[in-house]
């Protein structure tokens, strides 16, 4: 049973919500979320990296940093800018990309369900990357980016979440992107009361992407218990901002992989050691992308090759059987030393956005060969979280990505 309740949304003003909308605050690094604020004043990234208000002098986790983003947060709504909700309602976020939309229910999640496993992982998070969200959450006393999770579709919720996208909506707007954003209010009492209660029928909710974000405003939630300790676990620290998506609805791009070189292999030498697990030829098509599970692009010396897995490297098991560990497993691993993809230098990943011709592109500027991969499915991902594993890193890449600054949940 996993527990998503209503919230009073902090949200834009309708007429504001372009302007305030912003990609999430770990897509920049701080030169260019610095450019990307430069006049856009109302931006959401001037309050999530409050850092572009400083000289590069002040060190992005000052405590002063913080403290701006409490300010503009305020001021942001002192000046109209940010309104609130006078009731708890659910919203509806939908996103089209490319002329393909995905829609979700903006809500809040319980901390309980992501600390009993109701809410579940599929990858590691690490402590530094959390303690900034920590501060940043801690100190405005609001979840500013909302985590992406996913659940298995529901008729119900499906049903309400229709009939509401036939009202009015809340703001609609096509970003410099070209991703078009539409959000609409759940405030009807059966509606609300039926979305809660179908969510109640669903055994297991699953983090799609956030994984730090999520931790982060968990971590603050326990961390107010301990300063309120008679807590009654209805206050707002008890619960994180989501979207939630139903599973039919999401696309996973493939997570692509270059490499600096072959590890001290000849081109031929390369090509004879994965022929022993992989069947290997010259692709028909320039670039190549994979067109079905078990078959990965090989980019090497300006040519194209199909690389096919033999069956007696496949497996049924939730993590050895992605696409993505066949390639550690039986290439990365052993033939090009690369034992951890987390720390080694010779390996980056590019997102599948970007397109194989960022491949190409990379291998004439600082790599050797490219890896275009097969995208991880949603089932694939809910089975590894489903028996309590971890998926290797950089294993799927969710898109269009979430705005902040559209939904904001205060915990105070």
């Amino acid at each position: 049973m996993a527990v998503i309740k209503p919230f009073k949304c902090v949200r834009p003003a309708e007429d504001k919500a372009e302007l305030v909308a912003a990609l999430p605050y770990d897509v920049y690094n701080r030169d260019e979320a610095c450019e990307e604020v430069k006049d856009k004043p109302l931006s959401f990234l001037n309050i999530d990296r409050p850092e572009t208000q400083f000289s590069k002098d002040v060190d992005i986790y000052d405590d002063r940093v913080y403290a701006k983003a409490r300010e503009l947060y305020e001021k942001r709504k002192s000046d109209g800018t940010f309104i609130q909700e006078d009731k708890p309602c659910y919203f509806v976020y939908e996103l089209t990309m490319n002329g393909r939309s995905q829609t979700g229910l903006v809500a809040c999640a319980s901390i309980d369900d992501y600390v009993n496993n109701v809410i579940k992982k599929h990858e590691n998070t690490r402590a530094d990357k959390e303690e900034d969200r920590i501060r940043h959450v801690d100190t405005c006393s609001a979840q500013t980016g909302p985590i992406f999770l996913a659940y298995p579709s529901n008729a119900n919720v499906n049903a309400i979440i229709s009939k509401v996208k036939q009202e009015k909506e809340l703001f609609g707007f096509t970003a410099d992107d070209g991703i078009m954003h539409r959000g609409w209010k759940i405030s009807d009492d059966n509606d609300v009361d039926g979305i809660r209660k179908a969510f109640e029928d669903i055994k297991s909710i699953y983090i799609a992407d956030g994984h730090h974000r999520a931790a982060s405003a968990v971590k603050v939630g326990l961390k107010r218990r301990k300063e309120n300790p008679g807590y009654t676990g209805n206050e707002e620290f008890n619960y994180f901002l989501s979207v939630l998506f139903p599973d039919e609805e999401l696309m996973i791009m493939p997570y692509n992989r270059v490499v600096r070189d072959l590890n001290g292999n000849t081109k031929e030498e390369f090509l004879n050691k994965i022929s022993e697990k992989f069947t290997v030829k010259k692709a028909e098509k320039s670039p190549y992308e994979p067109d079905e599970k078990g078959k990965f692009g090989l980019y090497m010396d300006k040519c194209w090759y199909e690389l096919a897995a033999k069956d007696e490297i496949k497996s049924d098991a939730p993590v050895d059987g992605l696409d993505v560990a066949i390639l550690q497993n039986y290439i990365l691993n052993p033939i090009l030393g690369i034992e951890d993809p987390r720390t080694d230098k010779r390996i980056d990943f590019i997102g599948g956005i970007r397109g194989t011709k960022e491949l190409e592109r990379r291998c004439e500027e600082d790599m050797q060969i490219a890896f275009s991969m097969y995208p991880t499915s949603i089932h694939e991902l809910f089975n590894v979280s489903d028996a309590g594993l971890l998926m290797p890193p950089k294993s799927t890449w969710f898109e269009p990505k979430l705005r902040s600054g559209l939904f904001i949940h205060e915990i105070e």
